[in-house]
């Protein structure tokens, strides 16, 4: 199991992997002792996070530059960690060891609570579709292992990573330093219940391939060997066997399978990750880039693309601008056709339409491509469903398809100005936990729905938009005023503003409701089903409700 460890920089990570791996037993005879005698020749105390930082540059700034890998074995299974870098400058090394990974242990510092890398690092796991993921909050000996503060960042984190589409597995208190809950239970948190690292993961389940699914094999390379032509390549998914009927996209070509090539031994079937060659029995002409599939199970294929992309570059992304895109082992020239919805991953804060992507933002949008290309939906085939972006050498842009090309503002009902339809829901009933757990399954099932929607509860609203408010009489009218005209922006914007807030007067609620425009505004319990409360959103044009 490839687990990668994230979170902001100096939050412990690298501290965290080398305590973990000194209390598994996993380091090598003399690693240790090694690595303190460098440290006190050079007159600097030890670190933990020396036994994964292998770069001299990387102890000198005490931070992590590039990827690291180490395996190592616990009683149920071996695991390769992948400690990636948290700083933003090296957010592309990040996405590089991340893209590997089926589960991740996100790290947030229980001092300075979680930061805006802890929330851009969760978005990202969530565009690689890695949903499996323990939060560990670290330097719990820095806050005197409060269990205040603890579930402060839990209720937080469990909010904002349930708007990306990930439920947590786990959260755990740790201080690294000194392995309090990593391999044993902490005695300074006789108060955690839950599990250790360890406990969370071997929790983690094995991600086997879905049984059934389609045959991807992307062509690398055409091989003459012995007078044969042989096709190379990797199985991206499903099986493939002697006597299947192939069609090679985007081409169309066809052709049954003669034979599968591997060193040193003959076989008759290859399955999902190999790498082998094939030897066909009716000769086609098929060059590198092409996706070999069943016939009857193609790939999508076109020179249209809908794609979530995260780009990398300083240099903006624009609109008409022409890049390389290369998909599996195709590679195509194509056009910013349209740009859609920009999303700043460390926020969530949408906006829709525009004409440039900065730096480290999130970006919907239509690439049109030169020539037709084969692909895959992220969601139906991960691995024939991302593509990466370049400008001239350098790697800019890293994407994954979505579905089928929809209409522009697509992520809410059409409205006659063209603008997608929002609106609020208005949860009631008590604050705490489970108003947050409603509000946030409310927003993942909108998603699933097609619609954007945004959760504003009260430590988000204290925090941010009403930090300079008090709790006097006066304050709390113009708290009440500043909440309703963000819901009216947002639902303004095409966006379902799911309001978990603790005002519960009549009065109040009613001066929100009538700024948003009528049938906007919808009123629900956290305590109803969440069919029952799907079904009170009429926000279409056409009257239906969202669950239809």
């Amino acid at each position: 199991m490839k687990v990668v460890i994230v979170g902001h920089v100096d939050h412990g990570k690298s501290t965290f992997v080398g305590r973990l791996l000194h209390d598994t037993g996993s380091l090598p005879d003399g690693k240790l002792e090694q690595l303190k005698k460098a440290a006190e020749r050079r007159g600097t105390p030890f670190e933990w996070a020396n036994l994964m930082d292998a770069l001299q540059s990387e102890r000198d700034q005490n931070i992590t530059i590039d990827t690291a890998q180490i395996w190592f074995r616990t009683e149920r299974r071996q695991y390769v960690l992948i400690d990636a870098p948290g700083h933003k400058e090296f957010l592309k090394n990040l996405m590089t060891g991340a893209s590997g990974a089926t589960t991740a242990l996100l790290l947030v510092d229980a001092a300075e609570g979680v930061r805006d890398d802890s929330r851009r690092h969760g978005c990202l796991l969530g565009l690689l579709g890695i949903r499996q993921v323990a939060v560990l909050v670290n330097k719990m000996d820095l806050v005197g292992y409060d269990e205040h503060r603890f579930r402060r960042i839990e209720a937080e984190l469990r909010t904002w990573l349930g708007t990306v589409g990930i439920t947590p597995c786990a959260f755990v208190p740790i201080a690294a330093r000194h392995g309090d809950n990593i391999a044993t239970p902490s005695p300074h948190m006789r108060w955690h219940e839950g599990p250790t690292v360890l406990d969370a993961l071997d929790g983690f389940e094995t991600v086997r391939p879905a049984p059934n699914r389609p045959l991807r094999f992307p062509i690398q390379d055409l091989y003459r060997f012995d007078g044969r032509r042989i096709l190379v390549g990797r199985v991206e998914s499903g099986t493939l066997r002697v006597g299947d009927r192939l069609e090679f996209w985007p081409s169309r070509k066809t052709s049954t399978v003669r034979s599968i090539e591997r060193w040193g031994a003959d076989t008759a079937e290859a399955a999902e990750g190999e790498s082998i060659g094939i030897t066909l029995g009716e000769p086609v002409f098929v060059e590198r880039g092409a996706i070999a599939a069943r016939v009857g199970s193609p790939p999508r294929e076109g020179t249209c693309i809908e794609a979530r992309v995260f780009w990398l570059a300083r240099r903006p992304l624009a609109a008409g601008k022409r890049y390389k895109l290369k998909l599996a082992t195709a590679e195509a020239d194509c056009e910013v056709e349209a740009i859609d919805t920009v999303i700043d991953p460390a926020t969530l804060v949408a906006a829709i339409g525009g004409t440039v992507v900065r730096q480290h933002e999130i970006a919907e949008m239509v690439f049109r491509a030169r020539k037709p290309i084969a692909f895959d939906a992220f969601d139906e085939v991960a691995s024939t469903g991302r593509f990466v972006i370049v400008d001239g050498c350098d790697v800019v842009g890293l994407g994954i398809v979505q579905a089928a090309r929809r209409p522009a503002a697509r992520i809410g009902a059409v409205g006659r100005n063209g603008h997608a339809r929002g609106g609020v829901l208005w949860l009631t009933g008590a604050p705490g936990p489970d108003k947050l757990k409603a509000a946030a399954e409310l927003q993942r099932a909108l998603a699933d729905r097609g619609r954007s929607a945004c959760v504003l509860d009260d430590e988000t609203v204290a925090a941010g938009l009403c930090s300079d408010l008090t709790p006097s009489p006066a304050d709390r009218k113009e708290r009440v005023r500043r909440v309703g005209e963000v819901a009216k922006l947002l639902e303004a914007a095409g966006v379902v503003c799911i309001a978990a807030l603790s005002i519960s007067d009549r009065g109040e609620t009613e001066r929100i409701r009538r700024l948003v425009p009528d049938g906007r505004f919808v009123e629900a319990r956290e305590t109803q089903n969440l069919s029952q409360i799907l079904e009170q959103l009429r926000f279409g044009d056409d009257g239906k409700a969202v669950a239809s």
